[in-house]
């Protein structure tokens, strides 16, 4: 697979259509609302954060899908028992009124709701980043969810790809930022989940005009082995990436490309998926071969018949190697997750 490196300039030509697509370790391109070509009920934005550690994790959301605004909380514990409270609030047909960022590193995000005791803001503080929330009756308790979470760049570089459709006005630019080391609290009531230590952020930051059917497969981690900072981005399975895959290691500050990989969900008697059962990571070239053990499936399916979303988010370790530049580097028991989605939407 031939990879194409972005270079600077604007996103999308006269048409609405890619410039051109391939990756980068930054966003070299402008992205600028106004130049998309499609309807405004199509274009997709967002903004996602998870937090977490080996034990618990957090999970911020804050998206304009044109039709559908959201603002969503999740917190997740991995212990004995595991389980995930999850709230989000509805808004119908923003088309653009949220005013998301058009670059992750400038501009805030804030999503509030006062009949509804609800606030959730991503603030840029100089180096920093400041996710701040508030959330009454959050869960079947009633109990208020509040946290205070700071999120600091560890690598400096961060996987970005502009992927597009054969759909003509269609496209996804994406970045993820790994390694974001954490600091701060949730609170749900007078419970406490404390990141101010191995824990590491991930943005998922999104723009877009997507076509009605996609499934995609995601998954992401950032840990700290030994002294070692370590970090991926895998994924695949919307859109054209003949020019480029989105998968990315990250290894004490440097970045590095991957090529290809396959996801391999193991199945049931049944042929539906196993997401419980061993989750395994290869390619081709010998890059990447790992195992993915399962510990708690984040599982949520809205079917509102138009509308479709099935989302399986596996938190769980990984076990393997990951070869690059000539050297290897192994991944031992290291938090992280893995997901697929279906959507019509």
């Amino acid at each position: 697979m031939a990879q194409r490196l972005l270079t600077p300039g604007p996103l999308l030509d006269e048409k609405g259509n890619l410039c051109e697509a391939g990756y980068a370790f930054s966003l070299v391109k402008h992205y600028d609302r106004d130049a998309i070509k499609a309807g405004k009920s199509r274009i997709k934005e967002w903004d996602y954060y998870y937090i977490g550690n080996a034990d618990y994790g957090l999970a911020l959301t804050v998206a304009d899908n044109g039709y559908m605004s959201m603002a969503s909380v999740s917190i997740l514990e991995y212990g004995l028992a595991p389980f995930d409270n999850t709230k989000s609030i509805i808004g119908l047909f923003p088309m653009g009124k949220l005013h998301m960022p058009s670059d992750s590193r400038m501009g805030d995000v804030v999503f509030e709701n006062k009949k509804k005791g609800f606030s959730l803001k991503f603030l840029h503080q100089g180096d920093k980043r400041r996710l701040l929330c508030y959330m009454e009756n959050f869960d079947k308790s009633k109990r208020t969810f509040r946290c205070d979470i700071t999120l600091m760049e560890t690598v400096g570089k961060s996987m970005v790809i502009a992927t597009p459709w054969k759909k003509a006005k269609h496209f996804y630019y994406n970045q993820k930022i790994n390694n974001l080391l954490a600091g701060g609290y949730a609170k749900v009531g007078e419970k406490t989940y404390d990141f101010n230590k191995d824990s590491f952020g991930v943005l998922d930051w999104g723009r877009g005009v997507w076509t009605y059917k996609n499934t995609w497969l995601w998954s992401s981690l950032s840990a700290k082995q030994g002294d070692h900072t370590i970090g991926f981005n895998l994924g695949y399975g919307f859109g054209d990436n003949h020019d480029a895959s989105e998968n990315m290691f990250f290894y004490d500050g440097e970045a590095h490309k991957l090529g290809d990989i396959k996801i391999d969900i193991p199945m049931k008697a049944s042929g539906k998926d196993d997401f419980m059962g061993q989750w395994i990571f290869r390619s081709v070239s010998g890059e990447v071969e790992m195992l993915f053990t399962p510990k708690y499936d984040r599982h949520a399916d809205t079917n509102l018949l138009v509308l479709r979303s099935n989302q399986h988010q596996v938190f769980g370790t990984f076990n393997g190697v990951i070869r690059v530049d000539g050297k290897e580097y192994p991944i031992e028991n290291l938090p992280g997750f893995a997901e697929k989605v279906y959507n019509r939407w």
